[in-house]
């Protein structure tokens, strides 16, 4: 199937699979949605196309022939992408995972998965991107190093922030546990925070002042 140019670049969502089905199945999905996809069958392809089509959401398949998913993620990092990349394998291997989401990638989808979830995170990661470009973390200030993370970290931290454990806080973004521990470490690597509690005198270092928020750690 041939690259698509979407007429509305805000819209866009890059599908990159080596499987032209899974390209077409993705596209036609969402199409629906109202979302405007372009799909490639490689990396490289797909790179030279970022900065015409500034995607506002990637799915991107690890196991690609030639550059491979965890590359394409590190030139993507090297590129200063900030859109959600939503990594897909057909294989269940959750240590190459938790690589990608070191790499950038907010979620992972095991294949075979049901349309409605893979649109569900579509739009929960566009929406949290959206969020992010606008400069807002709900009920957090505007603290040191808040740019330098991603949109489904912001929302994890906002989570946390809150008093969420891991399940509570993947339960209502819609992810494992498991995907909220290892973006609440990337989060307290970013900011430099030595603990959870040092985690919160950061980000509310600028807040004005409320009543304390009660912290969680639990996993």
């Amino acid at each position: 199937m041939g690259t698509q140019f979407p007429l509305h670049a805000a819209a866009a969502v890059c599908i990159v699979d080596d499987d032209v089905s899974v390209r077409d199945a993705l596209t036609l999905l969402l199409r629906v949605e109202g979302f405007a996809p372009s799909a490639f069958a490689d990396g490289p392809t797909f790179l030279q196309a970022v900065p015409v089509l500034r995607p506002v959401c990637v799915m991107l398949d690890l196991h690609l022939p030639g550059q491979s998913g965890l590359e394409i993620l590190q030139a993507l990092s090297a590129m200063q992408f900030a859109a959600p990349v939503i990594v897909m394998s057909g294989q269940s291997d959750i240590a190459t995972a938790v690589e990608a989401m070191k790499f950038g990638a907010v979620d992972f989808l095991e294949k075979p998965f049901a349309a409605s979830a893979m649109t569900d995170r579509v739009r929960e990661a566009v929406a949290a991107y959206r969020k992010t470009t606008a400069g807002q973390i709900e009920g957090l200030a505007n603290f040191p190093g808040r740019h330098l993370l991603t949109g489904r970290e912001r929302d994890v931290l906002a989570e946390v922030a809150r008093g969420a454990s891991n399940k509570e806080a993947g339960r209502r973004l819609g992810i494992s546990p498991r995907t909220v521990e290892v973006h609440r470490a990337r989060i307290m690597d970013k900011l430099g925070a030595k603990n959870a509690a040092d985690l919160m005198r950061i980000v509310l270092s600028e807040r004005p002042s409320r009543p304390p928020i009660a912290l969680s750690v639990a996993h």
